[in-house]
């Protein structure tokens, strides 16, 4: 089934770019009306170079450091600045696709395809010369096994997505887990049942998340929270749990063809979606993440998720919050028209976003087969929908500017409709079991900026669609983007404090 999958995605992104447009058209703005609040600034390469970058790190000394798929890390200076003008210098070579990089007392701890590395330069001359293996206990024999790793985590741990064997099996020990791995390089399995991983990290509380692709086990592309003991949803990599006993016993086998908010109830392990991306529409492959901690000089959107995507070449938001003890959330659409597959993102000391990837064999949307680029604020604030949380009898939505009183408060500028996922062993699946909530109330804050929203016929399990395109800002203006897409596992007790801090 999946070969059929992937022939008819290829023949979708072998389309000309004009019928692309069209197909996301409905849920995103154009990239001119973007460039009007985010412009994207193109990060020269040189001729003679080919950076494939999968991981980037900003050091004390204000240079970038980029790890790359063909095996480097390269220091970059001038990348920062308003026109850039960089030189790049090779620091180590040799290495196997960097997924993952960060430098911490006074050494790089990169994740590679085999291993989780200590890079250091003992005698000063700019290039590495001390390499030490602190984990390689998962195995490896094909391409692609990609290993994903995070930042440092406040004890100095790195948490590494293994992406399972040929994208379908696991045929070597751990893959499709997630390990971390300590200072010390002793290595703890976390959790099973993950598919093909591309990014880990913080939510915006703190809680180690990963992006998960569309697939087998796997309706859409999402956020899922990586907890102790967790099963991620593709039970193919069950067979390593003889390995450890740090995760107990393994789960009950899912049902193929069911719902994951019904085995949820039979398979205790399971963690459902915290965030769903709807296929095509928000996403096709999403990838790496960050959260901005700007402090405002990214625009009216701190502490919120910036993700990339590998295939339609975008960067969208998302927003999550616990609730009832279960992590779950929105996405949004942000910016488009970025030139290759997104694999890496990171903030700069000046509170842009870096960005950078490749296609390397795939379908990508953008034209290039790499790139360096940076998203700048250019300081003008777009009307957006800015976040979207639960509440127990609807929805709270908050936005970027103050909205038209009169239209906010008609219930029937909301257009709300749910849909959920096939929970399968085969690729994908489309969206099914459609209904359509109704917004009986909206309340608008003396301010402009909340509209709380009492709404007959939410599903528990559904992911929550909103279309605004009737709604405007004081000033008369629509909103950039009319989507957004709420993941609603749990629906919050009366009264209750949703969002929960505590890991």
């Amino acid at each position: 089934m999946f070969k059929w999958s992937f022939l008819l995605s290829a023949l979708l992104f072998a389309m000309p770019r004009q019928v692309w447009s069209q197909t996301l058209g409905e849920y995103w703005g154009t990239a001119e009306q973007e460039s009007k609040y985010y412009k994207i600034v193109d990060i020269p390469i040189p001729e003679t170079m080919a950076i494939e970058a999968g991981s980037f790190e900003v050091m004390p000394d204000g240079q970038l450091a980029i790890g790359t798929r063909r095996g480097d890390i390269l220091l970059a200076t001038g990348v920062f600045e308003e026109h850039p003008e960089p030189i790049f210098r090779r620091y180590a070579s040799g290495l196997d696709e960097l997924l993952g990089l960060a430098y911490r007392d006074d050494a790089f701890w990169v994740t590679q395809q085999t291993e989780v590395s200590r890079i250091r330069d003992l005698d000063g001359d700019g290039r590495a010369d001390d390499f030490q293996t602190l984990s390689d206990v998962w195995g490896f024999n094909h391409y692609h096994e990609f290993a994903f790793g995070s930042k440092p985590d406040s004890e100095g741990n790195i948490w590494v997505a293994l992406c399972l064997s040929e994208s379908y099996r696991s045929k070597v020990p751990f893959r499709g887990w997630c390990l971390k791995v300590t200072p010390e390089g002793e290595t703890l399995p976390v959790a099973s049942g993950i598919r093909s991983p591309c990014g880990i990290g913080p939510n915006e509380h703190g809680v180690m998340f990963y992006a998960e692709s569309q697939g087998p086990w796997n309706g859409s592309c999402s956020l899922k929270v990586l907890e102790q003991g967790g099963f991620m949803g593709h039970p193919v990599s069950f067979n390593w749990y003889d390995l450890t006993e740090l995760l107990g016993p393994k789960p009950v086998e899912p049902e193929s063809g069911s719902r994951l908010a019904l085995q949820r109830e039979k398979v205790e392990q399971l963690v459902p979606y915290a965030v769903v991306f709807p296929y095509i529409r928000m996403g096709r492959s999403i990838s790496g993440f960050r959260v901005d901690r700007t402090e405002g000089k990214f625009g009216p959107f701190e502490d919120q998720i910036f993700i990339g995507d590998f295939s339609l070449s975008v960067v969208m938001r998302a927003t999550t919050e616990k609730v009832n003890g279960v992590w779950q959330g929105a996405c949004y659409p942000f910016r488009e028209g970025l030139a290759t597959g997104l694999l890496a993102c990171e903030f700069t000391p000046q509170g842009d976003l870096f960005l950078g990837g490749t296609n390397r064999g795939w379908p990508v949307r953008g034209p290039k087969a790499y790139a360096l680029q940076r998203l700048d604020w250019t300081g003008v604030t777009p009307f957006e929908i800015k976040k979207i949380t639960a509440a127990s009898d609807g929805f709270d939505l908050e936005f970027t500017l103050p909205v038209d009183s009169k239209i906010a408060s008609q219930p029937d500028t909301y257009h709300l409709g749910t849909f959920t996922h096939v929970y399968q062993q085969g690729y994908g699946s489309p969206e099914v079991d459609q209904t359509n909530p109704r917004v009986s109330r909206a309340i608008v804050s003396k301010d402009g900026m909340h509209v709380h929203l009492e709404v007959e016929g939410r599903v528990k399990g559904h992911v929550h669609e909103f279309d605004l395109r009737g709604m405007r800002s004081r000033e008369g203006e629509p909103l950039l983007h009319i989507h957004a897409f709420y993941t609603l596992n749990e629906i919050p007790e009366p009264n209750a404090n949703a969002t929960s801090n505590s890991r």
